[in-house]
């Protein structure tokens, strides 16, 4: 369920502020002071809606986290060692890197942003090397870019809810915005696969993958799970299944689940569940996108499999 802060008290706001985001030091302006904090937590991410009716200073210390940010309203500057960025009403950024503090002065600004784990992050760019992946510009590659964002994030915060008590709608949405993430803005990732990559992504290996996909599809599982039971990299999975399948092994897990939510719906007694809690259930994140699938394979709508009695 959302957490949800309002005060116009500014030292209730500051102790709301450091304990949500640490050890914030902050210098407001004026004598008006108000602040409205709105916060869901969907899986590994937290999605967070700020309004701030106050101009003020902070200084905070390393999130430990990726933290994208967009403006709805107002003003925000982020400085740290390397730069000082200035954004207005519906600019998308970086708030910094995870391990590295920030001072930031904002006037009378709404943000709204995601705070997103490293290791998600590492999970969805298929890195195994011992550095973490870097981002190495704070905001996005163009225009189309930082449209995507906002309507991932709206999508997720539309969600939210639902996400909440669903493991694999959560899982999914997390999925989500970390991989937005990573496609928008400029990073170190290198996709290219490697010659040890190659020679693994061979028939055994993916018997091993598959059998484990099928087994655990009701689980939270992903690349990083599906390549260490197959005893290979990240790389060399998704390198089998493209060559021998001809597909990836997440569109393979969706497969599976999308054959589970079918069987689910064909046996339900009347009454007993809607196509909503079985779709979400199976880590489905859009109902229409959902029925466009199920249409496709099995050639009705999930509603008529679910009364056809």
């Amino acid at each position: 369920m959302p957490t949800i802060f309002e005060s116009t008290d500014l030292d209730a706001a500051s102790d709301m502020m450091r304990r949500t985001y640490g050890t914030v030091r902050i210098a407001a302006a004026g004598d008006r002071h108000g602040v409205r904090i709105d916060r869901d937590v969907v899986g590994a991410t937290e999605l967070h809606l700020i309004a701030f009716a106050m101009r003020f200073d902070a200084s905070a210390p390393p999130l430990r986290t990726l933290v994208v940010g967009r403006v709805a309203a107002g003003t925000v500057t982020y400085r740290d060692r390397r730069r000082c960025d200035h954004y207005g009403t519906g600019d998308v950024y970086l708030m910094g890197q995870p391990r590295e503090g920030y001072d930031t002065r904002v006037d009378r600004a709404g943000v709204e942003f995601a705070r997103i784990s490293p290791a998600l992050i590492n999970l969805i760019a298929e890195s195994e090397s011992a550095t973490p992946v870097r981002f190495t510009g704070y905001r996005p590659i163009d225009a189309a870019a930082a449209r995507l964002w906002a309507r991932t994030y709206a999508f997720a915060r539309e969600n939210a809810v639902t996400a909440a008590t669903e493991p694999l709608l959560a899982d999914s949405v997390s999925q989500l915005l970390a991989a937005t993430a990573l496609s928008i803005f400029p990073s170190t990732v290198l996709r290219d696969p490697t010659i040890e990559d190659r020679h693994d992504a061979h028939p055994a290996m993916l018997r091993r993958a598959i059998a484990f996909i099928e087994s655990y599809a009701d689980r939270e599982i992903g690349l990083a799970d599906i390549a260490a039971e197959a005893r290979v990299t990240i790389r060399a999975v998704q390198l089998g299944f493209q060559r021998h399948l001809a597909t990836t092994p997440l569109a393979y897990l969706r497969r599976i689940r999308l054959a589970q939510a079918h069987r689910e719906l064909a046996l339900a007694a009347p009454g007993a569940t809607t196509v909503a809690a079985v779709a979400a259930r199976w880590g489905f994140l859009s109902h229409s996108r959902f029925t466009a699938r199920y249409r496709d394979t099995y050639g009705c709508t999930p509603s008529q499999t679910l009364h056809r009695r």
